[in-house]
Order: structure tokens, then C-alpha cells, then sequence
């Protein structure tokens, strides 16, 4: 990896994500809920700081984990629940996407919980490697421990973020829209971008001829 490249990249990744939070955090639809979803924000940046300090990030890593935020600031921004992608698929389209595929509610929470394994786990595992020297199925394992865990403790802070505040605040911040099965959903299309995005890349870590190039310690 070419780590002057890689930072410069980095850099620019920070600079844009910086404009869309100060863009989208201008006027949001609900400020509290606003706020309390930069939380996740903070901690990706500390955590990828403290990373980087250590062993680094790929370009591709950081990318995807760029990806992520946006995708998140965008929910941050409207509240989950009410992120207008229907609209906007109609104003391209001229056809609304939720009725064309029979979808009963907004369905941007479930892309975003999918797209939070899709595009973590590469960079999750990088940092397993980088911690613990785990390498082929081993480090790919705890990395889809990690975002299936993680996410069941996104869910619980739900539930206590719920249990804090009250009424519409309450529910903007769930986004369940009445689906008494919503976290399950959520942390299992979390599982599934994972394990894809695991799996696809160069096949199951481990498999002969497949991994992520890097190289095995000599026995």
C-alpha cells in the first residue's frame, strides 16, 4: 500500500464527510435525533484514528467505511424512517419504487443496516489482522462476530434511547414503524452484508487459492 497516497485519500475522505455532517446537520428533521445518531459518527472516526495511528487502513477499506457515514448522515439527517427515497426514485423514474417492488414502509433503515455489514466488515477485519494477527477464516470469523454483536448492542442503545426520551422523539429514533420484528430484521441483513461481502470478495477466508493475500506464517 502506498501510505502517502492512502493518507491523502484518507484526508479527502474526512474533508467530504465533514461537508455533508455541516450540510445535512444544518437543518435536520429532528435535531435531538440528529445529535444522538453523531454518537455513531464519533466513535467510527475515533476508533479509525486510533486504528490508523497503529497499523493503518487500506484505501478500500476507508472507502467503504466513508460510504457507511454518508449513507448514515443521510438517515441522521431526514430520521430513518423518513429518508424520501421514494420520491426521489419517482423524480428519476417517474415511478415509485415502494409501490413497484410492494414494499409496505420505508425500507432506508434495512438498506443502511445491510450496507453497515457490507461495507464493515472489510474494514473490521483489517483491523483484526492488524491487533491480533489472525489471518484466513479466523480473522473473517471475528469480524462477522463483531458486526452481528455490534449490532445487537446498536439495537439495545435503541431500546434505552427509547426508554429516555418519549413520543414522536422516541419513535423517530427507533424507526420500528410498527414492525415488532424490526431489530431482529436489522442486525440479521447486518450479518448477511457481512457475510457477502466476506464471502464474494475472494470466497470463504481459508479456502485453497482464496483469502486476502496475505501470507501465511512459515511452519
Amino acid at each position: 500500500m502506498n501510505t502517502l497516497r492512502c493518507s491523502r485519500l484518507q484526508l479527502a475522505l474526512l474533508l467530504m464527510l465533514a461537508l455533508m455532517t455541516l450540510t445535512l446537520g444544518w437543518a435536520p428533521f429532528d435535531r435531538l435525533t440528529w445529535m444522538i445518531e453523531q454518537l455513531l459518527v464519533l466513535a467510527a472516526l475515533v476508533g479509525a484514528a486510533l486504528v490508523q495511528r497503529r497499523s493503518g487502513l487500506s484505501a478500500s477499506a476507508s472507502l467503504q467505511l466513508c460510504g457507511f457515514l454518508l449513507l448514515h448522515q443521510v438517515g441522521a439527517h431526514y430520521t430513518y424512517s423518513q429518508v424520501p427515497y421514494d420520491e426521489a426514485w419517482q423524480a428519476l423514474t417517474g415511478v415509485r419504487l415502494d409501490e413497484a417492488l410492494g414494499l409496505g414502509r420505508n425500507h432506508y433503515d434495512r438498506l443502511v443496516h445491510f450496507a453497515y455489514g457490507l461495507l464493515l466488515a472489510r474494514p473490521v477485519r483489517e483491523v483484526v489482522q492488524g491487533l491480533t494477527g489472525l489471518r484466513g477464516w479466523r480473522s473473517a470469523y471475528v469480524a462477522l462476530e463483531f458486526v452481528l454483536a455490534s449490532s445487537a448492542g446498536y439495537e439495545l442503545m435503541e431500546w434505552l434511547g427509547a426508554d429516555l426520551l418519549a413520543g414522536a422523539a422516541a419513535e423517530a429514533f427507533v424507526g420500528a414503524q410498527g414492525d415488532p420484528w424490526d431489530a431482529q430484521k436489522d442486525m440479521a441483513l447486518a450479518f448477511l452484508g457481512a457475510l457477502l461481502s466476506l464471502i464474494c470478495r475472494h470466497g470463504w477466508p481459508g479456502r485453497r487459492g482464496t483469502g486476502q493475500g496475505v501470507s501465511r506464517p512459515s511452519r
